[in-house]
């Protein structure tokens, strides 16, 4: 393609693109979804990579609209908030300051400070009063979070003086108030910055008020020139005698310890360190293996030029500083680029976000997708498209992001969930944090409903697989649960992959599941914050029919629910929810006809069996011979008074381990726990 033929189909898609900014971000009526108008952005953002001459000032490429909750509004920032370069070694920070001066004019200093793992802020005062509390966004576009700021008690609300000035920080919370947090949170977050990144993000500034953030300032900007300090050192002892928290530890580095010396002045911080380049290496040495002793998370140090005329001359790239970079500690994550963000719907309608991201190999597997659970946790991070991401797993198993390294160079804004169900289209919901499919009708959402009732902790049917399953759908062979009772399976006889042997043994299986017990029948159903254990509790309870637990539903008696120990108001309002859809009484009916069953039988287990694990909490792990599913053994020590657990915790009493069990392992000999193998455990139960 030549460049006439470039620039009239950037013209074309300029204009498309503009008119659909005015749709979503003016008129708040957006006539496309969110994915074919990230197509179009894209390729005119192709277009100018490979033509520079057409990214011009007023490109689409150039503008960032406001797409966020209303509560916390988009804001330009009026300062540049910018990447820094990255150094993973000291030898890399040398180089990088003999490139600085080389590249100056004069003698350089340079300020090296933590830097803290927590939330970039921008405040802005107007005549000494916090008119704006802004995220970086993507770093010329943030958030207005000042609601939840303002509730900071280290976060000053006037000034001493009538000034107009910007303030870069950093949020973070502590380790112990985390741990504090975190230890009975429903949900616990995997580390500080991400528990305080949820919290300024949170709808009600009371609720931020409860949670102990903390900031350090390290960066001051006046709108006058003639009052701007001249160097780094100046700017942090104008900060403190504004009444701005800075970090007591940081360090001054000159070609001599006593330039370095005469440097540091007067500031009160208690614990400068001063020294020569030659002293560099073995602060960085001593700040990498002292981390660990701070009482919060940091992820590397900032080395910055000190002289703010020499930050001037050396200037900036589009992305970072040149004045100043990052050395990054080495840390069990890696990076990669997110490439898309697909949606999945759940059986219960619930969208997922998925990153689809370049595949990097970490925790001895290649990672290539990551779930991103819900718009909060997106907005949290501030991720877009092309973002460079530090990924992890979490509890050596579950792919997470954790944060953005480097944003992206597209202008590609913070990605947001599709206004429509990408499988049928229906207009979203939000409840709570999640957003829904209201249609159960969803395609996607009869698929998951007859998948997971089939499922090998469920029903347990022979022959039905997850492919299986879909080949019958999408056939139109059923449409719901109870159409696999009702369907003949001798219809599949001569189709591709159904044998006389595959089809005996779909309904062999599905004979068998009609005498799958009551709690069985009534967990397969797949009510939300309904699983195995409430299903129990339910049982234990006295409520050991669905006809029992129906009347309750329809007298509207959520208390006799609640009385139950272990009964939480989600579980409850869910149970409450779902039980009166007229679609799920259907469902239940038809089953029934089924001659499913939905009355607990008696137990059978002798006493001898009966009580062996009372008072013991166990945990599973690992294949074995003889319990494949590991739900068999869970199953065993239910029956015998035993409480069972997904994790090992200070509760768990026994780990059952089978051959390639791992960090559950480690962590239940680190805590003492018995750890008992498969020959021993069916000792136990004989």
């Amino acid at each position: 393609m030549d460049i006439v033929q470039a620039k009239r189909e950037w013209e074309q898609l300029a204009q498309q693109l503009r008119v659909w900014q005015y749709e979503y971000y003016v008129k708040a009526a957006p006539s496309i979804s969110d994915s074919e108008y990230d197509r179009v952005f894209d390729r005119l953002v192709a277009l100018e990579h490979d033509y520079p001459e057409l990214s011009v000032e007023d490109s689409p490429s150039k503008r960032v609209g406001s797409d966020l909750d209303s509560s916390f509004p988009e804001v330009s920032h009026s300062i540049a908030v910018l990447s820094l370069d990255k150094a993973y070694s000291d030898d890399a920070v040398l180089q990088w300051i003999d490139r600085c001066e080389q590249k100056g004019t004069r003698e350089l200093s340079f300020v090296i400070e933590e830097k803290i793992d927590g939330i970039s802020i921008v405040l802005y005062y107007e005549k000494g009063i916090l008119k704006r509390a802004v995220t970086r966004g993507n770093g010329f576009v943030g958030n207005d979070v000042t609601a939840n700021i303002k509730t900071i008690g280290s976060v000053p609300l006037s000034l001493p003086e009538e000034i107009d000035i910007a303030v870069r920080g950093e949020i973070y919370l502590e380790r112990v108030d985390f741990d504090r947090l975190n230890k009975n949170s429903e949900l616990p977050y995997a580390n500080p910055r991400n528990l305080a990144a949820g919290t300024i993000r949170r709808n009600k500034s009371s609720e931020v008020a409860k949670v102990p953030l903390k900031i350090f300032v390290y960066e001051g900007f006046w709108s006058k020139s003639e009052e701007q300090p001249t160097h780094h050192v100046q700017i942090l002892t104008e900060l403190i005698r504004l009444g701005f928290r800075v970090n007591p530890s940081f360090a001054i580095f000159a070609n001599t310890a006593i330039k370095a010396k005469e440097l540091c002045g007067n500031i009160v911080t208690g614990s400068t360190i001063t020294g020569s380049f030659t002293d560099l290496a073995d602060y960085i040495h001593h700040a990498t293996t002292n981390r660990k002793h701070l009482e919060y998370d940091i992820d590397g140090l900032v080395i910055k030029v000190g002289e703010l005329a020499m930050r001037e001359q050396l200037g900036y790239t589009g992305h970072h500083p040149r004045w100043a970079i990052a050395f990054k500690f080495e840390a069990p994550e890696a990076l990669t680029t997110i490439q898309a963000i697909d949606v999945q719907v759940g059986r219960t309608g619930r969208i997922t976000p998925v990153a689809r991201v370049e595949s990097v190999p970490i925790g001895g597997s290649v990672v290539s997708n990551i779930t991103l659970h819900n718009q909060d946790y997106i907005d949290m991070l501030e991720l877009s498209l092309q973002d460079v991401v530090a990924i992890s797993k979490r509890g050596d198993v579950i792919p997470a992001v954790e944060r953005v390294v480097e944003k992206n160079s597209s202008g590609n804004k913070t990605w947001n969930m599709p206004a429509h169900c990408p499988v049928c289209r229906t207009a979203l919901i939000t409840k709570g944090a999640h957003t829904f499919c209201p249609n159960t009708g969803c395609p996607d959402q009869v698929l998951g409903r007859i998948i997971f009732f089939v499922g090998r902790d469920q029903m347990d049917i022979a022959g039905l697989g997850p492919e299986t399953v879909k080949y019958l759908v999408d056939n139109q062979c059923i449409k719901d649960i109870a159409d696999l009772y009702t369907f003949d399976p001798d219809q599949l006889i001569g189709k591709a992959g159904f044998g006389e042997k595959k089809v005996a043994l779909i309904k062999q299986g599905l004979a068998e599941s009609r005498q799958k017990p009551f709690k069985y029948v009534l967990v397969s159903l797949g009510i939300p914050e309904f699983g195995k254990k409430a299903v129990d509790l339910l049982i234990s309870s006295g409520i050991s029919s669905i006809d029992k637990l129906l009347a309750i539903v329809d007298a509207g008696d959520s208390e006799r629910l609640l009385a139950i120990k272990g009964f939480g108001q989600k579980t409850v309002d869910s149970l409450f929810e779902y039980l009166s859809d007229p679609v799920m009484r259907k469902r239940i009916e038809q089953l029934r006809e089924a001659q499913l069953q939905f009355e607990q039988g008696k137990e059978t287990a002798g006493p001898a069996q009966s009580h062996v694990f009372s008072g013991q909490t166990w945990c599973v792990t690992g294949s074995f011979e003889h319990f494949s599913p590991r739900s068999l053994a869970l199953e065993e020590i239910e029956k015998r008074g035993g409480r069972t657990t997904g994790s090992v915790t200070g509760k768990t009493t026994h780990l059952l381990a089978g051959s390639g069990a791992g960090s559950k392992l480690d962590q239940a000999l680190k805590l003492g726990i018995t750890v008992v193998g498969e020959e021993d455990f069916i000792s136990l139960l004989d």
